[in-house]
């Protein structure tokens, strides 16, 4: 039996898709990348944005012609995509076998064993704390990788007026410490040398799903990192995605205090216009979340942000978005996610009209990477002549006489390998160029970037 599964979104449905693989392969399945040699294929679907909706909706109807000839095999659509729809993706996709919600995609293996019996098609929807326990596997069998994924949170209580999440993956749940922690220990002996934490509000965990932040010297999620940071073979912890209000200054504190833990935060802005930002529900201002950017700054020297921007969001003018342009520049993203808005049904936003026109939207999109690109380029340009500490990730997969690597600022590095250097080695190397994109070490001849 071969089950073969398609992740379309965030890091998160890559995470439950890994989840899910682990489960299935404790029940006898082998997991395969070959959507033809499969009896099971699964789409783990995102609906946070259109295009994602729709490219999934057009490769499951696509499978409508897998099936033809070969009626044994099981086809499921899981995940934010099956949720939001539900039932009624069987009106449009009648060759599916099931739908499989957010919140129970731990019962997959149970359902995929009675469809094997029964095939009348059927759908799970409700929510579970369950999901919280039942997803933390991993699929460790052939696992080469020195990378891993720990979901810590599920669900969003944020509500921001343009995001879909809260109504997709439910109310805010966060795991126990002490189930994280063994799971990240878990994964250590398994050779992982670089753990993600994820999470809609990652920074909300252990706050039992209160809306409003704790206090300064409070933050759960930091005590989680401290202890984290003191597991045994683990060199990087990273996070995402966090909101900006929960940076309290203990987790501040608990950044600077220990060096595993990433000097590259992910901290979306979304606008930089306050006017907009209370439009989008999102609760803070501009001059709060330069605040909190300058403690970071101020606490651990060196640290690097990157960000989510929304452009063309209803009713932004030229003013609010150069004063997104503005804060932009003033936080000096590394990195930075642009989207142009288009509104998602069910969402607060949709309500409103879309009244930017789209080559406007386009226009401030192309302007804000063009700043982020000669950004980037003069943060790397900047790094020549300096040593970094590398966390060896293996062969380039253009070119394996060089290998790649990353920074703790998550900077990514070219170097030659030499005699004895491991995958998941921590090492130095001297940065003698540099793209927008990559670092060269000196020793690097002049070849494609990875």
């Amino acid at each position: 039996m071969k089950a073969y599964i398609k992740t379309y979104g965030c890091q998160m449905n890559e995470r439950d898709s890994e989840a899910l693989a682990g489960m299935l392969s404790a029940r006898g399945w082998e997991i395969t990348q070959n959507e033809n040699d499969a009896d099971l294929l699964i789409f783990n679907t995102c609906s946070v944005r259109e295009q994602a909706e729709r490219k999934a909706l057009g490769k499951i109807m696509h499978m409508k012609k897998l099936k033809r000839g070969r009626e044994h095999i099981i086809i499921g659509v899981i995940g934010c995509m099956a949720q939001n729809h539900g039932e009624k993706l069987f009106q449009e996709l009648p060759h599916i076998d099931f739908v499989l919600g957010t919140g129970q995609l731990h019962e997959l293996p149970d359902l995929v064993e009675s469809l094997r019996e029964d095939r009348k098609q059927q759908a799970l929807l409700s929510n579970s704390e369950a999901v919280l326990t039942g997803m933390g596997v991993h699929l460790f069998d052939g696992m080469n990788s020195i990378f891993g994924q720990v979901a810590i949170t599920r669900g969003c209580n944020r509500f921001c007026s343009y995001c879909i999440v809260p109504y997709v993956r439910g109310r805010e749940m966060s795991r126990s410490e002490k189930d994280v922690l063994n799971e990240i220990g878990e994964l250590a002996k398994h050779g992982i040398r670089e753990v993600m934490l994820l999470g809609q509000n990652v920074a909300a965990f252990g706050l039992n799903g209160v809306i409003t932040p704790p206090p300064d010297n409070v933050s759960p999620f930091g005590e989680l990192l401290a202890k984290a940071a003191q597991i045994p073979g683990i060199e990087r912890i990273r996070f995402t995605s966090p909101y900006p209000t929960y940076f309290t200054d203990r987790l501040i504190q608990v950044i600077a205090d220990n060096p595993k833990i990433c000097r590259s935060i992910h901290l979306p802005l979304q606008s930089g216009s306050n006017r907009i930002l209370k439009a989008m529900n999102r609760h803070y201002t501009a001059e709060k979340y330069l605040e909190i950017v300058n403690k970071l700054k101020k606490a651990v020297p060196g640290i690097v942000f990157s960000t989510d921007i929304i452009v063309g969001f209803p009713g932004e003018t030229e003013e609010d978005f150069c004063a997104t342009r503005d804060v932009m520049n003033e936080v000096g993203f590394d990195n930075a996610f642009i989207f142009k808005y288009s509104p998602r049904p069910g969402t607060v936003s949709a309500k409103t009209a879309d009244n930017v026109p789209q080559e406007e939207k386009e226009r401030r999109n192309q302007i804000l990477l063009a700043d982020l690109a000669e950004r980037s380029l003069a943060h790397n340009r900047a790094l020549i002549g300096t040593v970094q500490q590398v966390l060896a990730e293996g062969p380039s997969s253009r070119n394996p006489a060089r290998w790649c690597g990353k920074t703790s600022t998550a900077k990514s590095v070219m170097f030659a390998p030499w005699e004895g250097i491991k995958i998941g080695d921590l090492v130095e190397v001297k940065i003698a160029r540099a793209s927008s994109m990559s670092l060269f070490a000196d020793n690097i001849p002049d070849l494609p970037e990875c």
